[in-house]
C-alpha cells in the first residue's frame, strides 16, 4: 500500500459551492481530530505508525505534509531521501493517505492553518505511535 492523494473536487452555482470527495472511503474510519497551527514555522513530525492508518484534509489554510518510508523503527532514516512531499490546501477537500510503515511532518503555510486527521483505530487501542525529532 502506498501513500495516496485523492483528489477532491467542487460544483459551484447559483447556491454556493459544494466541496466532494467521492474517492475517499472513510467506512475504515475509527476517530477524527484537528490539529492547528498558528505558527508558520513550527514543524510537528516527524511521527508515524506500524499498524495504523492515517487519513488528512485541510479545513483552513494549507498546510506541507512530507512522508517517507521507514525500514527500521529503531532507528528510521530521517534525511529527505526517499520523501514524498504534499502540499494539501482548505477549498479542495483533498485527502491524502498515509498508509502504516511511514512516517510524516506537517508544516503550516499560512497562520491558523488546520488540518483535520482520521485515523482507523480508537485512541488507546495500539501501542503504535513513533515520534522522531524534525
Amino acid at each position: 500500500m502506498n501513500v495516496q492523494l485523492l483528489q477532491g473536487g467542487q460544483h459551484t452555482d447559483q447556491r454556493g459551492s459544494l466541496l466532494f470527495n467521492n474517492g475517499f472511503d472513510a467506512s475504515p474510519v475509527k476517530r477524527i481530530y484537528t490539529i492547528e497551527h498558528n505558527n508558520t514555522s513550527l514543524i510537528r513530525g516527524w511521527m508515524g505508525h506500524e499498524i495504523e492508518n492515517r487519513w488528512f484534509t485541510v479545513v483552513s489554510g494549507g498546510f506541507q505534509v512530507k512522508v517517507k518510508p521507514v525500514s527500521d523503527w529503531l532507528q528510521p532514516e530521517l534525511d529527505e531521501k526517499d520523501t514524498a512531499v504534499f502540499t494539501l490546501k482548505a477549498g479542495a477537500l483533498d485527502v491524502l493517505h498515509i498508509p502504516p510503515g511511514h512516517i510524516f511532518s506537517l508544516q503550516a503555510l499560512e497562520p491558523s492553518s488546520k488540518i483535520l486527521v482520521m485515523a482507523d483505530h480508537p485512541v488507546g487501542t495500539t501501542n503504535d505511535e513513533h515520534r522522531y525529532p524534525v
